[in-house]
Parts: C-alpha cells; structure tokens; sequence
C-alpha cells in the first residue's frame, strides 16, 4: 500500500490528518483491499488489513523538497531541506499523538534522486518525455489512456496543478518531469543539467522502489485523482507497461462551513491547534465519524460529542476494571467445571459478542465504513457491561456470579478490540486516558480542578442551607462550561460533558443527554 504523504513545509493540519487516520485504520485489517488514511481520516486501513490476517507493507513518502518548502524556507532565512526535515519530524510527533501506524517505509523525495533520474531515463527512452532548456516534459499524447482514472478529458488538464503554463511545452497539458535549476534553490545533477524532480515523479519513482511497479493499492486526498495520480498512472506505464495498481481509494476533503479545508485558503487548523484544548482521542473519533471518502465538516460541538462520547467509553471500561478487581481471585480459582472447562457465558453475552463482531467485520468489510461502527450495535455492547455491574452488586448463586464475571469479561474483550483496530486503544491506562480527558475539559472551561473543588463544596454548603437557587445555578454555569456534576450517595463528582446552554435549563445535568453508570467513579 502506497499512501501519498505529507509536502513539509507548515505544521500538518486537519486534512492531513484526515488522510492519515484512513489509510492507517486499513493497515490493521484485510479481509478487504481497501483503504488509506484519512489523516488522516480516522481509520486504520493498514491496521484493519493486519488484523484480517495479511502482510501489510505500507508506505507512506514525504515531500521535503518543492516549490512551497523553497519559498518557506526563503521567508524565514532557511535551508529548504533542514525546514522539511524539521517538518516530517513534527508530523511524525503529530501522527502519534493520534495513534497512527508507523508505515513500514517513509521514504523523502531527497533521498531517492538517483531512482527518480532513472525512471525520467527510462519514460525519455520510451520516447514519451522530451528535455528543453533542462527541463524534462511528459508527452501526455504518448499515453494512449490518459484520463481512466478521473475520467478527465485530455484538453481539460490544468498544465500541471503547481506549474505556470509553459510556451516550450509541445502539448499545454505535458508536465515537468525534471525542473531546470534556479539561482538559489537547491538542485541536483542529472543528464539534462542540475535541477529538482517535479511533483508527480517522485511517487512513481518512490512506490516503484518499495512496492515494484505492481501493487495492491495507493491512496491520497480526493483532490490528488487529477492531475497528481493520473501522471502517475501515465508516467510508471511509460517506464513499465506492465504497471498497474489494483485498488485506488481517494478521502474526502476536511471542510470548515462546507469549504475546503487548506493552508492557502487560511482557513484551516493544525493538529497541534486541536490536540491543544481536546483529547487526540476524541479528535481520531471525530475523524472517522464519517465514511473515508465523504467530506468531513469541522464544528466543534462535533469535537465536543466526540470528546464526550471518548469518555464514556474509557469510563465504562474503568467501572468494569473496578467492578470485577474484587471478583478477579475468586474467578480465576473457580471459573472452570468439573471437567476442567470455563464456565460458560451467558446466552445475552454471547448474543452481544456475536452481534458486537458481526457488525464490525460487516461494516468494516462495506468500503470502511466507520461512521456507524462506535453507534448501535457498539452502545449496547457497553449498556451491557454497565447493566452487567449493576447485577455483579446482587446477591447470587456461585456458578451465576462467574458465569455473569465472564461474560462481562468476554463483551470487554470484543469491546476493546474493536477500539484496538480503529486506532482508539493507546498504551496507557483507562484511569489515565479519564484523567487527560478531564484535564482537557477544564483547559476548554478555563478552570482549575481546585476551582471546581470549591465550587462542588460551594454547592454543598448552599443545598444545606437550602439555597436551592443558588445550587442549581453553580452547576447550571459549570454545565455551560463543559463540566457536569453528579450526585453519587452522599458524594457530589464532576466529569466532563457537552457545554449545554444556560438557558436550556432542563438539559443541564449531562447524566440526561449520556448516561453513565452511577458509581462513585463517574
């Protein structure tokens, strides 16, 4: 799998991420061939492959030399090349951050010049490329298929997405190869004079180097189909004519008020602008909250229910841990038969692992289709669990109690691995994972946890004295600002929540809009 990668020249922001997220989520399973990063997209198509069972290789390039790095790199008085590579190295950090598979190759377009010359070689000596001036133009009339892929129209070509029109050119729509040297920018000598890859190029070389000429499938933004992949397609069959790529998946822009989300236009966000106030968690599930190749619209009540919902989850996973902690020796002991097998689970849990793995292997099977995965049928997976708690607290028979323990046990598991494949299981602890949600959450309300302390106390001190008024209304503003209090017995705890408007009175406790289980640890 080939996944065009970042140009590093800024911080990467919400589209980057759109991509990678989608192609990741693949690498972790394939029953399918299908699928890239959303980077970063939100789901892990690497990883959705892995997990069904193939040897994934999965390479992902950097652009670190091109004509937005020059002028960067010019406006701040920097080598080109150092501020790229400073810039891979922080996507890579950012690409962490959000749980992303490490591709098994991340090759830069520096480091494979002599490939790169190679193949121009090759496309010239096929007669399908011509040098002028030290330039190196592709004669796109020597590609007979031009266009399969977008299903453009030779005469619409735009004359190569980042080049000026260029009079030397035999056909408008030919586009650079090999880029004649300029004073002051960097460059390397080749056959036609010193100069620098064009765009296209470097992908062709680079997947050619790693995966061959044929391979399984390549993925990018939506926006790449035409000009960047279809030269692609054109150049590697001028070099082989047996190239080939057997699956294309494309991911749709990240939108902000239903335009298109990019630095030029600068109306974007980086990573590091969203991680900053939310959990890179909560930011991977608003990513993968929509189909890979539909467009993604960023609002942050979206951030904001993704945040919540990220919660829940961790909150639900860390209730069982401390539900079943007491029961763990006992079930470990006697949890097997006479005959020396497992108590069974019951028949609810079984239905709901049967229908829990069911629904994932159908939807992920469908396109990758994450947006419904983390609803329905994975909601009753964790109302189960909590539902399941709340009867471990009843009196009961031996063989009851263990078969009830490992049925929880057993809906955990599937619950978890499902979050596991879709990217949404970091190597921390569910208390930690609760606790960086809740420092995130009073970041956003621009408060202290001492500051909510007091408040909790203030509130305490009022329903005492039966200032009801003013009880109602310190959890009325805490509420407005994203924290929810909850009254557990005698004890009054705090979690985060959806801001709810003040003037939605009856909508202020957050236990209304998502339940949670009533436990001290809520």
């Amino acid at each position: 799998m080939y996944v065009c990668g970042v140009t590093a020249y800024d911080f990467s922001h919400l589209h980057h991420a759109c991509a990678a997220t989608a192609f990741d989520v693949t690498s972790y399973e394939v029953e399918i061939v299908a699928q890239c990063i959303r980077l970063i997209s939100g789901i892990n198509l690497a990883g959705y492959l892995q997990h069904l069972g193939y040897e994934v290789t999965y390479v992902r390039n950097f652009t670190d030399i091109d004509d937005k790095i020059i002028r960067r790199a010019n406006e701040l008085g920097e080598d080109p090349l150092s501020l790229s590579s400073r810039f891979c190295e922080e996507y890579l950090v950012d690409m962490n951050d959000l749980q992303c598979l490490l591709p098994t190759h991340q090759p830069r377009v520096s480091d494979h010049m002599d490939q790169i010359k190679d193949m121009i070689t090759q496309i010239i000596e096929k007669d399908c490329a011509y040098s002028v001036e030290g330039d190196v133009f592709f004669a796109v009339e020597k590609s007979p298929n031009y266009g399969q892929l977008s299903g453009q129209r030779l005469e619409n070509n735009r004359a190569g997405e980042r080049v000026a029109v260029d009079s030397r050119k035999r056909n408008p729509a030919d586009f650079a190869l090999w880029k004649a040297a300029k004073p002051g920018e960097p460059s390397w000598e080749s056959p036609w004079g010193p100069g620098r890859p064009g765009w296209h190029i470097e992908c062709s070389a680079m997947s050619a180097q790693y995966l061959t000429f044929k391979f399984d499938i390549h993925g990018g933004g939506i926006d790449l189909i035409f000009p960047h992949h279809e030269n692609e397609i054109a150049q590697s069959c001028a070099a082989c004519e047996e190239s080939s790529v057997s699956y294309w998946l494309h991911n749709g822009h990240v939108t902000n008020n239903n335009e298109k989300m990019s630095k030029s236009l600068g109306n974007f966000f980086t990573i590091r602008q969203i991680t900053e106030r939310y959990h890179p968690l909560a930011l991977r599930h608003f990513l993968i909250s929509a189909h890979y190749r539909s467009p993604l619209n960023y609002s942050v009540s979206q951030l904001e229910s993704s945040s919540d919902a990220i919660f829940y989850i961790y909150q639900t996973l860390q209730d069982c841990e401390d539900a079943l902690l007491p029961f763990l020796e006992v079930s470990l002991k006697e949890g097997t038969g006479q005959n020396g097998n497992l108590v069974a689970i019951t028949a609810d849990a079984q239905k709901c692992i049967s229908r829990l793995h069911e629904d994932f292997e159908n939807k992920m099977s469908d396109d990758l289709n994450t947006s419904p995965l983390l609803t329905g049928v994975f909601q009753e997976a964790l109302k189960f669990i909590n539902g399941s708690l709340v009867m471990l607290k009843k009196k009961q028979q031996k063989k009851q109690q263990l078969s009830l323990i490992r049925s929880v046990t057993e809906v955990k598991k599937e619950v978890t691995e499902v979050l596991r494949i879709l990217g949404l299981l970091p190597p921390c602890t569910c208390a930690e994972v609760l606790q960086q949600l809740k420092g995130k959450a009073l970041k956003r309300a621009g408060l202290a946890e001492d500051d909510v302390m007091r408040l909790i106390e203030d509130r305490a001190v009022a329903r005492k004295s039966q200032d009801f008024k003013k009880s109602d209304q310190i959890r009325t503003d805490l509420s407005a600002r994203g924290i929810a209090l909850m009254d557990v017995g005698k004890e009054t705890v705090w979690r985060p929540c959806v801001p709810v408007e003040k003037e939605d009175k009856a909508k202020t406790a957050v236990e209304e809009a998502t339940p949670l289980p009533q436990t001290a640890s809520s």
